[in-house]
């Protein structure tokens, strides 16, 4: 049984050491694809392999993973990320997976482990991913009668904990990306348009509203949208505008879902309007709200944080 560690890289000098080094016992063997570093991040791999290569950025990360996958020679692959680890109990549990994996077993998923403070997206501590995955996938026939390939994968979700630490700048990185896709096919996938819309509202400035307010205004304007984009966008268009200070955009949006089914976000940026405007009472009657009479669909601190700390300062 032979793992191929499979990452892409870029600028990642800082954590790129503590992830191989928790690891490399473990790999068969290590193919770093760099996307455009300009520091030290690829002497760092040369300690560990020699099997570096660049990769000209496309803006697309599948694009990347899927070149490095090409690279690789073992029966699994791991995929792993320069600002993650394993410490040193879980790579033993790694390695005695190594040793009982049935080969049956097409996809291994792993807990992948992120202090609240360092999420830039997650609401939550952890969960599991898909860490390890078969390189060749071998199809089988299955039921007595009537016979069919199965489809599915198998998955065994293993008790391995991976520690995630994310720098500042990743978040940043990801907008960025998210940005990109949302300009080149107008509406994106259910999935990656929550995700643009989560990474907006904990992480974006002004200027990643001002790039995204068009995405969004699209996804509200589709006759296509369910409820649960329209609600998303009316969340990220409410804080994008109440940031740039359009107070008539922000009121016009806000109060579109303040008379239906608000959510913990829209009662935060009303609670936090009226707390810039001195209305200490409305700010606090909109943070109760988000308290204890609605529920977050993009950042669950708006829940429970953001509006508990708001009601101390009054």
């Amino acid at each position: 049984m032979k793992f191929s560690l499979c990452m892409i890289v870029k600028n990642e000098e800082a954590v790129l050491n503590r992830c191989l080094e928790s690891m490399a016992s473990a790999m068969d063997e290590i193919i770093i694809v760099d996307t455009g570093s300009t520091d030290a991040t690829k002497k760092i791999a040369t300690a560990y392999t020699d099997q570096i290569y660049d990769f000209a950025w496309t803006g697309n990360f599948a694009e990347a993973r899927n070149y490095a996958a090409s690279k690789a020679t073992g029966d699994y692959i791991y995929t792993a990320d320069a600002d993650e680890y394993l410490e040193p109990e879980e790579l033993q549990k790694l390695l005695q997976l190594k040793k009982v994996l049935l080969p049956e077993v097409e996809i291994v998923q792993m807990l992948y482990c992120t202090p609240p403070e360092l999420s830039t997206v997650y609401n939550f501590a952890e969960e599991y991913r898909p860490k390890l995955y078969k390189r060749l996938r071998s199809f089988t026939w299955i039921d007595p009668i009537h016979e069919t390939l199965r489809l599915e994968p198998v998955v065994f979700d293993s008790e391995i904990r991976i520690q995630h630490r994310p720098s500042p700048g990743h978040a940043k990185r990801d907008l960025e990306a998210l940005a990109a896709a949302a300009d080149r096919e107008k509406l994106l996938s259910d999935k990656l348009r929550h995700m643009y819309a989560m990474e907006l509202y904990r992480c974006g400035d002004v200027s990643d509203f001002n790039r995204a307010k068009g995405f969004f205004q699209r996804v509200m304007e589709d006759p296509d949208s369910g409820q649960d984009a329209l609600r998303e966008a009316i969340c990220v268009l409410t804080r994008g505008y109440r940031l740039a200070g359009d107070v008539s955009h922000f009121l016009a949006y806000a109060l579109r879902d303040a008379v239906t089914a608000p959510t913990s976000e829209l009662c935060c940026e009303l609670g936090a309007y009226f707390e810039e405007c001195g209305d200490l009472a409305e700010a606090a009657m909109w943070y109760q709200n988000a308290l204890s009479e609605t529920e977050s669909i993009l950042d669950a601190r708006t829940g429970n944080e953001i509006p508990t700390r708001a009601l101390e300062r009054f």
